[in-house]
């Protein structure tokens, strides 16, 4: 028996048993992360730099951009050092700053997609009343709030997990420092409060998933009545991945933070808490930048000075 005062690290799960596979596991994330550093990297410069592209669109894509560089960089480069020098320690400070990061940084992901999807419905649906509903201080207005809300999010959820005493060991089943692989090593039943907070966390995420897809509804309704099949294509070629990403990102992080112990399996925690942390930072610039002409243009511009 241990508690948390006693912890000085804990130990992150290995993603592989042989050198050859970590160091290809290594490759695979540095691969993926350098593709999200350089999509993300390329739309934040384009639309700080390009002063055609003011506008809440693109100043809502800059802020996803933001918050997918911010949280891939606060998980994958511990577990590629882990990978390359063939460790698994984290220290108990840097998980939970590890915790805290990744909360404030994952957190206003799925707000952002929401406002964005919003900044699609009014601009196909109400384009007479764009210039109303999102002018620069209203955006300005949601973009603080989603990023104070993260960042209450992060300190209770933070403050919350690490007031917890741990006495089931300190060997966590996963790559990096997940809140409800902590909670497993909880024996106290004031866990309970920070699962009520996921509870309520993942209700409000499904809230905006809900209210996503009836916007979606409104606008294939309002494209189909589109007379040009090219402006159908457009419109339906832009938003079916952005729905695919923000499916797979809502379903897996919710799955994660709420599925039962009873199907709680390594390789399956792995793969979820892949497709929610690490594969929508990397598709999110192909999707926002290779099918907008303007962005297009504006790196183009940038990149041949």
């Amino acid at each position: 028996m241990s508690n948390s005062s006693s912890i000085r690290h804990f130990l992150l799960l290995a993603l592989a048993d042989t050198r050859q596979l970590q160091l290809l596991h290594f490759c695979l994330l540095l691969g993926i992360s350098l593709a999200a550093l350089l999509g993300n990297g390329l739309i934040i410069s384009a639309v700080a730099c390009g002063h055609h592209l003011h506008t809440p669109m693109f100043f809502f894509l800059l802020n996803l951009a933001l918050s997918d560089l911010g949280s891939i960089c606060t998980t994958v480069p511990k577990a590629m050092h882990n990978s390359l020098w063939d460790t698994s320690t984290i220290s108990y400070s840097a998980c939970a700053a590890q915790v805290f990061f990744f909360m404030f940084f994952i957190s206003p992901e799925v707000s952002l997609l929401t406002i964005m999807c919003y900044d699609c419905y009014v601009s196909i649906c109400k384009p007479l009343h764009y210039g109303t509903l999102l002018g620069s201080r209203a955006c300005a207005h949601m973009a603080a709030a989603a990023w104070a809300s993260a960042c209450l999010n992060a300190l209770l959820h933070t403050a919350n997990t690490f007031s917890l005493p741990l006495c089931h060991g300190n060997a966590l089943g996963q790559f990096f420092c997940e809140i409800p692989e902590i909670l497993k090593l909880s024996c106290s039943h004031s866990k309970l409060r920070e699962l009520g907070l996921i509870v309520v966390g993942a209700s409000l995420g499904l809230g905006c998933f809900v209210f996503m897809v009836f916007s979606y509804v409104q606008i294939f309704r309002a494209v189909l009545r589109i007379p040009s099949e090219q402006g159908q294509h457009k419109a339906f070629s832009t938003c079916l991945p952005h729905m695919a990403v923000v499916s797979l990102f809502i379903s897996t992080a919710v799955f994660a933070y709420l599925k039962p112990l009873s199907i709680s399996f390594p390789s399956l925690d792995l793969a979820v808490s892949v497709l929610y942390t690490v594969v929508p930072p990397a598709l999110n610039p192909l999707i926002y930048s290779l099918r907008n002409q303007e962005l297009k243009a504006a790196l183009r511009r940038m990149m041949t000075g």
